[in-house]
């Protein structure tokens, strides 16, 4: 039998339900993995609550990282007994062991845990895109970067730094500000709506920023919006704080000919090809020791409610995940 976390409806934290299912044979092109580690990721929390659409009833999580215990008819590239992660679902990583597209695996190298992977894959994959495709950043990029002491943060703030950019990180509350100092930014500023803008202004010798990566959303628009220097981008890439209120095509005009990009995962990752080179390219930062893990927060799967509750309550310090 399997441990799996199920939702017939979506709401509140009641709505995850664990439950017992039989095991199946992998079919073609699948495996059966059992997991050893598992993401928890704010895309997780929108699609319980119901602001990301989910198809129900549903599992929920889209990473995780274990061993193959059983392959599949076609499935030439694994072996049981392999090490392997993923960080695009199908939906359904919240369970101790799960059938997986084979194609969709990412085999992981010995030296990074299962814990490590669960933490990195995801979190690695969208600083991947986000840096290199979103906004190519390069030496001298400006950059201003949301949640710089969170999981994606403390992944884009070192990788930016290495290709060169001026980081400005933006945390919710001052005992952040330490902890996206070790990561790499330049500077970093405590969130208030208010005085953003004018402190970036600042910090930039009135140069604004080239992109501003914001994963709050509607809390945070106007402000990043008024962060940015002319014909700059704003990437809305998050939703934390809700989905963004709809924007006026004559704003961006007036702000200074500004480009506005509401960027996915999966629209980045949606062949199994380019999945595989983004991945690829994390785990060679990884290697080349630029980026690395951080699993910070564990919870049993059975205490999924808890992890949950902690990232809404925007206090974690780094990657959450789930044991079986």
């Amino acid at each position: 039998m399997a441990l799996v976390v199920r939702l017939t409806e979506t709401g509140g934290l009641d709505t995850l339900k664990l439950v017992e299912e039989e095991k199946s044979a992998p079919g073609y092109g699948e495996v059966w993995i059992e997991q050893h580690a598992i993401g928890v990721n704010p895309l997780d929390v929108s699609q319980r609550k119901g602001a990301v659409p989910l198809k129900l009833p549903s599992g929920l999580g889209l990473e995780g990282a274990g061993e193959i215990t059983a392959v599949g008819p076609g499935v030439e590239n694994f072996l049981v007994g392999d090490r392997v992660g993923y960080a695009t679902g199908p939906v359904g990583a919240y369970a101790s062991g799960r059938i997986f597209p084979a194609e969709r695996l990412i085999l992981l190298p010995d030296s990074l845990s299962y814990e490590g992977a669960a933490s990195l894959l995801f979190k690695g994959i969208t600083a991947q895109y986000l840096l290199k495709t979103t906004f190519p950043v390069t030496k001298g990029s400006r950059i201003l970067v949301y949640g710089a002491s969170g999981g994606v943060g403390q992944i884009m703030v070192p990788w930016a730094k290495y290709l060169g950019a001026q980081v400005i990180g933006v945390v919710s509350k001052q005992s952040s500000v330490e902890r996206a100092k070790r990561a790499g930014c330049d500077e970093v500023l405590v969130f208030d709506a208010a005085s953003l803008p004018e402190q970036v202004m600042e910090v930039t010798s009135g140069h604004k920023v080239d992109v501003v990566y914001d994963g709050v959303g509607r809390a945070s628009f106007e402000a990043s919006l008024n962060s940015l220097r002319p014909r700059g981008l704003m990437v809305s890439y998050g939703m934390t704080s809700g989905a963004p209120l709809a924007v006026e095509i004559a704003t961006l005009n007036a702000k200074g000919s500004l480009f506005l990009t509401r960027p996915s995962l999966g629209a980045h990752t949606a062949t199994a090809a380019e999945y595989q080179r983004r991945a690829a390219d994390v785990l060679k930062a990884y290697a080349d020791w630029i980026i690395r893990p951080n699993p910070c927060h564990e919870f049993k799967l059975s205490n999924v409610a808890q992890a949950h509750e902690l990232l809404e309550s925007g206090s974690s310090q780094g990657a959450v995940i789930l044991r079986s």
